[in-house]
């Protein structure tokens, strides 16, 4: 995992109590539409479970449609992560909602995740915007919101370069 985080990235570009931006870079060795299809079809292969609902990331998945569903199933239903607002198969998928513990507050997110030939692979630039309201202000999830997104793209990383996250 050492060797994965240095060729990883992430930053919190912006904070404020009302919202924060994130910015997380992984440079992948395989071509961005295989970086692409793992991100959407093998979801539940590669994202911690430890940051389900559920608690087992197979109950994971993205639906590749205008308003797909990032759902995941939980005991006796269903919850709506994050929806697809824009989708170009191999370079660009953009989702939007209120995923993890935003689901409860008055906020959303909107991730947009880009997917680009580099060097030896594709470098995945992943930008995650949160906007809304939260009695302690949002800014005091950034930092630990961006460690997770950073761990979870670099098991993607590791999960297509090694078969394993």
């Amino acid at each position: 995992m050492v060797a994965a985080a240095i060729q990883a990235g992430a930053a919190v570009t912006d904070s404020s109590p009302n919202g924060f931006t994130l910015k997380v870079t992984v440079d992948i060795k395989a071509a961005p539409g295989i970086v692409y299809d793992n991100v959407v079809k093998n979801i539940g292969r590669w994202w911690d479970p430890a940051h389900t609902f559920s608690g087992d990331s197979a109950n994971l998945s993205i639906e590749e449609k205008a308003l797909g569903c990032f759902c995941e199933k939980v005991k006796g239903g269903m919850s709506r992560n994050m929806q697809v607002i824009y989708f170009v198969p191999g370079e660009t998928l953009v989702m939007t909602g209120a995923p993890g513990l935003l689901r409860d507050m008055a906020a959303t997110a909107t991730m947009s995740i880009g997917f680009t030939a580099a060097e030896g692979g594709t470098r995945v630039s992943v930008t995650y915007a949160v906007g809304g309201y939260s009695p302690a202000g949002l800014d005091k999830l950034a930092r630990e919101v961006d460690g997770v997104l950073l761990t979870q793209f670099t098991r993607l990383k590791n999960f297509i370069e090694n078969g394993k996250p």
